[in-house]
């Protein structure tokens, strides 16, 4: 696994944490960061979950409108924590092509979700990478 393709795994996850513990994603990154208990967290980890943190109600604002018959609240807990940092890559990672960030976030709900969840996390970002251009310019 690439650097950066495990630095998103990590996010994920804990996205995923923090959404089950009910508590803001950057206290269970402040939590991971620096404990010798944990599993290191890369740099870009941190900078994605940060990031998630730090947008996360245009991030979910998005995901409701461009999620056709899903609500954020009934999306599966592990597909939108893939979603949150597929979004945030899409539009605030400048550095990162949109086919990168679509592939990247398909290929983690391939491994860590249901067989259905690469295909909806796919529709989601595919429906938005059309239009990215224009939501990057109102950001």
């Amino acid at each position: 696994m690439t650097g950066r393709r495990a630095a998103r795994q990590r996010a994920v996850e804990l996205l995923y944490e923090a959404h089950l513990r009910a508590e803001e994603p950057t206290e269970v990154l402040s939590a991971r960061v620096g404990s010798p208990d944990a599993d290191p967290v890369p740099d870009y980890a941190i900078t994605l979950v940060e990031g998630v943190a730090a947008h996360r109600k245009h991030i979910d604002e998005l995901l409701a409108e461009y999620a056709r018959g899903w609500t954020v609240e009934r999306m599966p807990p592990v597909d939108l924590a893939v979603l949150r940092v597929g979004v945030y890559e899409l539009l605030w990672a400048s550095d990162v092509p949109d086919p990168v960030a679509i592939d990247e976030a398909v290929g983690i709900a391939k491994k860590l979700s249901t067989d259905d969840s690469p295909r909806f996390v796919n529709g989601v970002l595919g429906r938005m990478a059309t239009v990215a251009d224009r939501l990057r310019s109102v950001l």
